[in-house]
């Protein structure tokens, strides 16, 4: 089995996790810009964030086995700080990139005239840089904010087929289909989505424009929950073709409309890595 995690966030990880990933059919993974728990105080620690996303963790991930690509933006919660709006000016040097394959996380948190103007811009940054967009739904009043969403897309450049609303649920699931966007689910140990009701959507709406992700992160999450995904998808009845649709087919292409994602295999794990040998010795 071949996995593609198209949303993940690797920085707030552990090799550990890479290395489960990997034994568990993970070959890809994007990880998207977002907020890291507390707030940034300045632009320079947005543009360091990204530079690791475009370095590090592609260096990191190819170790374990797994191709990385990444997405860049103002992430929603923070686009309410004046300290850190000026990041948007400084987007297009870093949408350029070759392994940023989206413009992304964008959208809502707390659905603010700030928020407005970020995703509106960002959309513009995706259009002209001919980048897909990864929209990040609200976690609360998910179906207004859905649907303020779709109104600021309407007014955009961007077309819906080069869109993925994420963290959507039952709730949002059918507007967000009828407006042609590709449909992303988070699934989650105690929030979001999880394994079964992710079974019962793809039972409901089918496997087309379907992109399952665990986003996982600094809180409590399970970097493993696409195979759980996946094992669940089969024990319900759906083939393997369709799972591999799912879980690979559908992300290359969405990701692929980019014309950056290159899914080369990295050089195979190697074994683990032991404080006299260590590539990364000089760390404690």
């Amino acid at each position: 089995m071949r996995i593609f995690d198209p949303h993940i966030h690797m920085t707030s990880r552990t090799t550990d996790d890479y290395e489960a990933m990997y034994a568990a059919g993970v070959r890809a993974v994007v990880e998207p810009s977002f907020w890291l728990g507390q707030p940034r105080t300045s632009p320079a620690s947005f543009f360091d964030y990204f530079d690791g996303l475009l370095g590090w963790e592609p260096f990191r991930a190819s170790q374990h086995g797994i191709a990385h690509h990444c997405t860049i933006a103002l992430n929603p919660k923070e686009a309410n700080d004046p300290r850190c709006t000026p990041v948007l000016d400084e987007l297009p040097r870093y949408l350029v990139k070759d392994s940023v394959v989206a413009v992304g996380e964008i959208g809502y948190d707390s659905m603010t005239p700030a928020e407005d103007t970020a995703l509106a811009a960002q959309l513009q940054l995706a259009a002209d840089h001919g980048l897909p967009a990864l929209v990040h739904t609200p976690h609360r009043d998910k179906s207004t904010g859905l649907h303020r969403t779709l109104d600021v897309l309407r007014e955009s450049h961007l077309p819906p087929d080069h869109v993925v609303l994420d963290h959507l649920n039952e709730t949002t699931v059918k507007a967000a289909a009828d407006s042609g966007c590709w449909l992303g689910f988070s699934v989650y140990p105690d929030t979001k989505m999880d394994e079964d009701r992710m079974v019962a959507i793809i039972q409901e709406h089918g496997t087309d424009r379907v992109l399952v992700n665990s986003a996982a992160d600094w809180g409590r999450s399970d970097p493993l929950k696409t195979r759980k995904v996946a094992d669940a998808l089969l024990a319900a009845g759906f083939s393997a073709d369709d799972v591999d649709r799912v879980m690979w087919r559908n992300p290359v292409a969405f990701y692929g409309l980019s014309g950056r994602l290159d899914l080369t295999a990295p050089a195979a794990p190697p074994p683990p890595l032991h404080e006299g040998n260590s590539i990364l010795r000089g760390g404690s």
